[in-house]
């Protein structure tokens, strides 16, 4: 969850803060939770709402500098092979910075978090085929704006 809200945010500090505020609203509607979807599932539901919360309370966002620690690993000790694989997360985190908000979430939990589109339409309220059209924009996008990768 914590990865998630600081690749949606991308400031930890925040992410932190939403990340607890989830746990704490969690912990206060527990009684309301209905075991038609997985807890995981109902969690980043509330971690998502957050999260969109927060974003609304921080325009303008400062730039900080976060990564994707725990999806992508460190393959190589050659400095050329880290040096190219730094470069390329920069130019993802801007493209993905650039996409609505909708389409970043909806690939972050799909791509990231490797949840299916039914989990994700749970999350964010959005049925599997909406979601799926959302992830399928954001990669065209991404696609696009990732061409001199290729």
């Amino acid at each position: 969850m914590f990865r998630y809200a600081r690749n949606m945010l991308r400031d930890d500090g925040v992410a932190e803060e939403v990340v607890q505020d989830a746990f704490v609203a969690a912990w206060k509607s527990l009684g309301n939770y209905r075991s038609d979807s997985a807890l995981r599932t109902w969690l980043f539901g509330i971690t998502a709402h957050k999260a969109i919360d927060a974003t609304r309370r921080r325009i303008p966002r400062p730039h900080e500098e976060w990564l994707f620690d725990d999806a992508v690993s460190d393959v190589s000790d050659d400095p050329e092979v880290r040096a190219t694989e730094s470069g390329f997360l920069a130019e993802l985190r801007v493209a993905l910075g650039a996409l609505p908000q909708m389409q970043r979430s909806c690939w972050l939990l799909r791509e990231v978090e490797g949840m299916t589109h039914v989990e994700i339409g749970e999350i964010l309220s959005m049925s599997p085929s909406a979601v799926r059209g959302q992830v399928t924009r954001a990669r065209t996008t991404l696609s696009e704006r990732m061409a001199s990768w290729r």
